[in-house]
C-alpha cells in the first residue's frame, strides 16, 4: 500500500476524460464496485467524474490495492 501502481496514468486519464461518466477508469484500475456505481449514476451525476479527474491530474488517484496512479514515470 502507498506504492506506485503499474497501471498507466495516461491511460487512466484518457479513460476518465473520454468514458469517465461510465466509470471506465475505475474498471481499468480494478475498482469494479465503484465502477458499476458510476455506470449506474452516470458518473455520480458528473460530480464524481470531475473529482476523479482532479485526483488523477494531481496524482492522488489510487488503484484497488491503494497504490497511486502516476501520470509520469
Amino acid at each position: 500500500m502507498d506504492g506506485i501502481s503499474d497501471k498507466s496514468g495516461i491511460a487512466c486519464l484518457l479513460l476518465c476524460f473520454l468514458l469517465g461518466t461510465f466509470g471506465a477508469h475505475r474498471f481499468y484500475v480494478g475498482k469494479i464496485g465503484t465502477g458499476i456505481l458510476m455506470l449506474i449514476t452516470i458518473g455520480g451525476f458528473g460530480i464524481w467524474w470531475l473529482i476523479d479527474m482532479i485526483l488523477i491530474i494531481c496524482g492522488a488517484f489510487t488503484d484497488n490495492a491503494g497504490n497511486k496512479i502516476k501520470l509520469s514515470n
